[in-house]
């Protein structure tokens, strides 16, 4: 016989609050400690790599950080990894908002399955599509370039921003719409003068999330990927052991310093990233 656990239970009446926070404290310690991890690899001596203790380093260097920054390839994939994002953001935003407009405004039918297709799109396994992926862009001579990783990243971004923007978009009073469909605008015009500027907080949630999307994304690029002139920041990171050693000092260092920004980016915008992403949960 199991038992059954029901998750809102809250807390027994004893636990105070030095419970609930060392109860707090171990959830975050479990979800950063792979972080700090990387954090401490990345400032050991090499002597103390591969031996514990110590956990924390004694002489911490940052002779990992100047290697990476001074004789490695990163400054090129970071930047290829800036356009690729920057590109596929604003390709699957611009589309995103186009459809998710239709789907939230125009009187079409099938509004809810257009949306249950987007949400079911965007769980498809990326690994089911790579082989007809690879061939695809291989016959089309885009194998090698940041074109095939800018369109396939847009491709899988698209059905989040769908869903995302859709939600936003019925947030906005539907009488604007009318009163400038009465006014004389046609429905893009309508979209791009009426609709568009009191959304823009929740399309710039869309778009911080189909840009953290791409950033991360490793198995296209490691795939559509052959050398440093389109290889993103994570797939040159994976490639950094040689045949006979594994810089792990250099590798957390750049581990630490492509995460960065991204960590960054999700701390300031976390209210809005939490909103942008239960937006179309409310109205179905």
């Amino acid at each position: 016989m199991t038992t059954k656990i029901d998750w809102r239970t809250p807390l027994p009446a004893g636990a105070g609050p030095a419970t609930r926070g060392v109860l707090l404290a171990l959830v975050v310690l479990f979800c950063l400690g792979p972080v700090l991890w990387q954090v401490i690899t990345s400032v050991k001596p090499d002597a103390d790599l591969l031996r514990l203790p110590p956990l924390l380093p004694e002489h911490p260097t940052s002779v990992h950080y100047r290697l990476v920054l001074g004789h490695s390839q990163l400054d090129r994939n970071l930047l290829n990894s800036a356009i690729v994002a920057a590109s596929a953001t604003a390709l699957a935003v611009g589309l995103g908002a186009l459809c998710a407009f239709a789907v939230a405004r125009l009187p079409i039918k099938g509004k809810p399955a257009v949306l249950g297709l987007a949400l079911s799109i965007s769980m498809f396994p990326p690994i089911a599509a790579i082989s007809p992926l690879y061939l695809l862009v291989r016959e089309l001579g885009l194998r090698d370039t940041l074109t095939a990783l800018i369109l396939t990243h847009t491709a899988f971004a698209l059905p989040l921003a769908v869903w995302i923007l859709a939600g936003v978009f019925r947030q906005i009073p539907v009488e604007l719409y009318w009163a400038a469909r009465v006014d004389g605008c046609g429905p893009v015009r309508a979209l791009v003068s009426v609709i568009l500027p009191p959304a823009l907080p929740g399309v710039a949630v869309a778009g911080l999330l189909v840009f953290i999307y791409s950033w991360n994304e490793f198995m296209f690029a490691l795939t559509l990927s052959a050398t440093d002139a389109s290889r993103t920041a994570p797939v040159a990171i994976a490639l950094f052991p040689g045949l006979h050693e594994t810089p792990w000092g250099e590798m957390a260092a750049a581990t630490i310093l492509v995460t960065a920004p991204i960590v960054l980016l999700a701390l300031v915008f976390q209210r809005q990233v939490v909103a942008g992403l239960t937006a179309g949960s409310v109205k179905g």
